[in-house]
C-alpha cells in the first residue's frame, strides 16, 4: 500500500538553461566554487551553451544580477547559481554580508519562481572555505538541476507518484 504520492528526483540537465552568478572577491575561493559548479553540470548534461555566468564584484551584488537575469517575461533560464565566498574577519562586515546577501538571494527565488542554487561560503577562515569549495559549488549545480526540473514539473501539472518504499 502507497503511504505518500512524491515526485522522483530528477538530475537530467539535458535541454536546461543555467545562469550563474559568481563574485570575484576571495578569487580563488570563488573560481573553485565556479569550476566545480560547472564541471557538474557538464556531468548532469547541462550543455555549454546553455550555461551563462555572470561575474560581479562581491557577495552583495549578486542578488541584483540574479533578478535581472530571473525576470519574468525576459528569462531564459530554468535555475540559477549563486557562488561567492564570505570569511570572517575582524569586523561586523561578515555578518552584514553574509545575512544580506543570502536573505536577497531567497528573495529574488520567491519574487521570480526562478529556483536559485545558493553557494555562497560563510567560513571561519580561508582552510575551511578552500575545503569546501569543489562540492560546494558541485552541490550547487546538482540543486539548481534537480529544482528546475521538480519545479516544471509541478508547474505542468504533472501529477507525483506513488512512493517506492
Amino acid at each position: 500500500m502507497t503511504r505518500y504520492q512524491e515526485y522522483p528526483s530528477n538530475e537530467n540537465g539535458e535541454g536546461l538553461r543555467i545562469g550563474v552568478v559568481v563574485a570575484r572577491f576571495n578569487q580563488d575561493i570563488c573560481d573553485g566554487l565556479l569550476s566545480g559548479a560547472i564541471n557538474e553540470l557538464h556531468q548532469l548534461g547541462v550543455s555549454a551553451q546553455d550555461i551563462t555566468v555572470c561575474s560581479v564584484p562581491g557577495a552583495l551584488e549578486i542578488p541584483l544580477v540574479l533578478q535581472s537575469l530571473a525576470d519574468e517575461e525576459t528569462s531564459p533560464y530554468d535555475a540559477l547559481i549563486a557562488l561567492g565566498a564570505v570569511v570572517r574577519g575582524e569586523t561586523y562586515h561578515f555578518e552584514v554580508v553574509s545575512n544580506d546577501s543570502c536573505r536577497a538571494v531567497m528573495e529574488v527565488q520567491l519574487a521570480t519562481g526562478v529556483p536559485i542554487a545558493n553557494g555562497i561560503l560563510t567560513t571561519e577562515n580561508d582552510d575551511q572555505a578552500l575545503v569546501r569549495m569543489h562540492d560546494k559549488g558541485a552541490d550547487c549545480a546538482r540543486c539548481a538541476v534537480e529544482m528546475a526540473r521538480l519545479h516544471a514539473a509541478i508547474r505542468s501539472g504533472e501529477k507525483p507518484q506513488p512512493a517506492r518504499g
